[in-house]
């Protein structure tokens, strides 16, 4: 992994084709960002990659696409309608604002977790340890006032306080709403899980680092129920599980590390957290959550809805409410991840080389065709791209020499570039180069599917 300043990464991406700024046209939108031809590729297999391992292969978890509007009452019996509000301060001098909690973060380098203090403790450290605001320096800020980040819309012809519904902050209520649902129709028995990939909205007061913190993201959630008592097993199990993926797709090992919640630290709803932290260039932040939620959920929903939401077990013949452990993840930060750990610049003995190091798994094309001699061999080498395009996302790139072309394909992040010349014509073989080392081989064409399949496998 090559260390490149944010600055150079969002430059490189929008260069590339993977990330642009949100209404770029107009002057953008503050915090808005759109996914190119690449960045379409990459975002779809990062939650190809996820889905495959916490659901589609693991017995033990189904699938779920829940609303994104949902009925009021169900933020009001999660508590967000009441506590999902950000502690906001402002600097009396020159106006900036923050989160007070993220203020102490980034003052002490994230040696501080301030994310469990009161608002009177969050007032009271800002002015024991002199913190001051990054933009004017001065230490004079006002008192803390709490901003809810649910997004509000309505729903009908009549705007009033009727038809207020919110756009959701997260997945995971969708998936607790459909717990019974789930649990009749699957047929399933605990322990079980449910994964969802969704949607979320948050009007975060201090959005920021590119794609790290925004108002509109996706999310990756498991919700896994399992019975009181066995929780910590299942914790620590998933804590690893989670860990272990994402070392698997190529994040950076020497990058990650847990950060397990003091009991101070910990939401009242939960006996265990961990955040699984990658090294960003700012330092430290949050990747991936994961927590035992209890059964604060399951019991918040049965007492607004009036709902029976226990689970009978067939072994004992006992009624519980299952308990909860959820692994959540942020599409856009795992992509983040991702690309600093993947992002190389090589010195060459006569010039030097951008590549992106992916898995090949989350490569966006996974070969590009490369006739060598376009007035000859432009023809094979459509034939051959046509064929392989039935099962995988390929890149055609005749422009230019062989050169330029390669290494505009390891910029991003092509496992294979495929050439095409006379003896594919005349013998039924093609030039295979790997980016990774350089290194080329001669292959049959039939045998292209075969390389693939072999470099895209977790």
């Amino acid at each position: 992994m090559t260390k490149i300043s944010l600055e150079e990464l969002v430059s490189f991406l929008k260069e590339q084709g993977f990330v642009f700024q949100g209404s770029e046209i107009y002057g953008g939108l503050a915090n808005a960002w759109d996914y190119g031809p690449l960045g379409t590729l990459l975002k779809r297999n990062v939650k190809d990659l996820w889905w495959n391992k916490f659901v589609q292969n693991n017995k033990l978890n189904v699938g779920l696409d829940s609303a994104i509007l949902m009925n009021k009452d169900v933020w009001q019996a999660s508590g967000h309608l009441s506590n999902f509000a950000d502690p906001l301060i402002d600097c009396k001098h020159c106006r900036s604002r923050y989160r007070a909690d993220k203020l102490i973060e980034e003052a002490t380098n994230g040696s501080v977790n301030a994310d469990g203090f009161t608002d009177e403790e969050l007032v009271n450290y800002i002015k024991e340890h002199n913190i001051c605001c990054p933009k004017c320096g001065q230490n004079d800020f006002t008192n803390i006032r709490r901003f809810n980040l649910m997004f509000k819309t309505f729903q009908g012809v009549v705007e009033d306080s009727l038809s207020e519904i919110y756009l959701r902050p997260e997945t995971a209520q969708g998936i607790f709403i459909n717990f019974k649902n789930v649990l009749r129709t699957s047929r399933k028995k605990l322990p079980f899980g449910i994964g969802q990939i969704g949607k979320s909205f948050r009007n975060e007061i201090t959005p920021g680092n590119f794609i790290f913190r925004t108002r509109e993201f996706e999310q990756m959630e498991l919700e896994f129920f399992t019975k009181p008592g066995t929780e910590m097993e299942w914790f620590n199990y998933w804590r690893q599980f989670c860990m272990d993926f994402l070392v698997s797709i190529g994040v950076d090992k020497d990058a990650l590390r847990f950060r397990d919640h003091e009991k101070e630290e910990l939401s009242f709803y939960s006996n265990a957290t961990t955040d699984i932290e990658f090294l960003f260039p700012w330092g430290f932040g949050e990747l991936w959550g994961i927590a035992s939620r209890t059964d604060y959920d399951l019991k918040q929903h049965m007492k607004y809805s009036k709902v029976n939401l226990e689970y009978l077990d067939p072994e004992t013949n006992q009624k519980y409410i299952p308990y909860v452990v959820e692994p959540s993840v942020g599409v856009e930060r795992m992509m983040l991840a991702i690309l600093f750990s993947a992002y190389n610049k090589e010195e060459l003995e006569k010039d030097s080389r951008v590549v992106l190091k992916l898995h090949p798994a989350l490569a966006p094309y996974k070969a590009v065709i490369l006739p060598l001699i376009k007035k000859n061999h432009a023809a094979k080498a459509q034939e051959i791209y046509d064929a392989l395009s039935q099962k995988y996302s390929i890149n055609y790139d005749d422009a230019g020499n062989i050169g330029k072309r390669y290494r505009r394909n390891d910029a991003i992040g092509t496992p294979y570039a495929i050439t095409i010349d006379d003896d594919t014509l005349n013998n039924g073989t093609v030039t295979l180069r790997d980016r990774d080392t350089m290194t080329q081989k001669v292959i049959k064409v039939e045998d292209i599917e075969k390389y693939i399949d072999e470099i895209i496998k977790l």
